[in-house]
């Protein structure tokens, strides 16, 4: 319950353009800003060195020029403009290639022939100098059209993009059948939106059950998955399936996101585990840094301290 109305009220305080435009002048000054424990920084150079510095740990990265819903074709070319830069970037610095996008960020609101344009224009670039690229899953008015686009660019040949799912959505279970009859590559989290009882678990403990069901489904019966959760009791359901049926570590890995549980990537590294850190960046890291917030009640006082520490 606490945590379900603690998304809400950081879901609502992700739309204030006041907030926003404040914590853009104020979140990310200095080293220790509040900020910065969850966001790399609002530059490809920041997020590199960022990168750099979690590979040094031995644990792997995709990096997420942030970024949503643009206002019109224009935003979505730069977007798509800024993403080719910072494949170009990446090769330049020799870091892992992997990044992730969001569809809405490529003109998905205002166009999809054009979004998949852009996103077809990302993987040829990303298809020749062999990244991987994760379709992000955004919220449920957008899960369907996102699978639908994936699958475009599957059948046409693309075989370095991967799709997100989501355990709150009930729909879940048999979207991760579809990706495991296709092949694809998918990434399994709980969800970080505020979503409607129409289409949503509420309760926490219907959204692990299903985690654990497509956690085991995607295991089995996918293609490389990766388990993206911080709950130990997720990644023990995950370590014991897997144990159980023989597969063995390089065959999924776990990811976290950046700034959020150390202590447990550096356990699964130290277990041989693959751990992926997912590094966010750039000059729209606001909605996302809210939706961290309002995850966990834990992370407030985190961001409370961290302010009080720069009075």
């Amino acid at each position: 319950m606490i945590q379900t109305v603690s998304r809400t009220f950081f879901s609502s305080l992700a739309a204030s353009s006041t907030l926003k435009n404040l914590a853009s002048k104020y979140g990310m000054r200095g080293p220790r800003s509040f900020a910065r424990r969850f966001i790399a920084g609002e530059t490809v150079d920041e997020a590199i060195a960022a990168a750099r510095a979690v590979e040094a740990t031995g644990l792997l990265q995709t990096l997420d020029l942030l970024g949503e819903s643009v206002a019109n074709m224009a935003e979505a070319d730069t977007a798509t403009r800024a993403y080719l830069t910072v494949l170009d970037r990446i090769v330049d610095a020799g870091v892992g290639r992997n990044i992730s996008l969001k569809l809405t960020q490529l003109g998905l609101t205002i166009d999809r022939a054009t979004c998949v344009d852009n996103l077809r224009r990302i993987l040829d670039v990303a298809t020749r100098h062999e990244f991987f690229v994760r379709i992000d899953m955004e919220n449920s008015p957008f899960t369907q059209v996102t699978l639908d686009v994936f699958e475009v660019m599957w059948q046409q040949g693309y075989r370095n993009v991967g799709v997100v799912l989501q355990s709150c959505l009930p729909r879940s279970v048999e979207d991760a059948r579809r990706m495991n009859e296709l092949g694809a590559r998918v990434r399994i989290v709980k969800g970080a939106y505020k979503e409607p009882r129409s289409v949503a678990y509420q309760d926490k403990t219907q959204v692990d059950a299903a985690f654990v069901e497509i956690t085991k489904l995607l295991l089995t019966g996918g293609t490389y998955p990766a388990i993206a959760t911080h709950d130990p009791a997720m990644i023990a359901a995950a370590r014991s399936h897997a144990a159980q049926h023989g597969i063995t570590q390089d065959k999924f890995e776990f990811q976290m996101l950046y700034g959020i549980r150390r202590d447990l990537q550096t356990e699964l590294r130290s277990d041989g585990f693959p751990m992926r850190v997912y590094v966010p960046f750039g000059r729209e890291w606001f909605p996302y840094f809210m939706r961290r917030l309002g995850e966990r009640p834990a992370n407030v006082s985190f961001v409370i301290r961290g302010i009080l520490s720069e009075r």
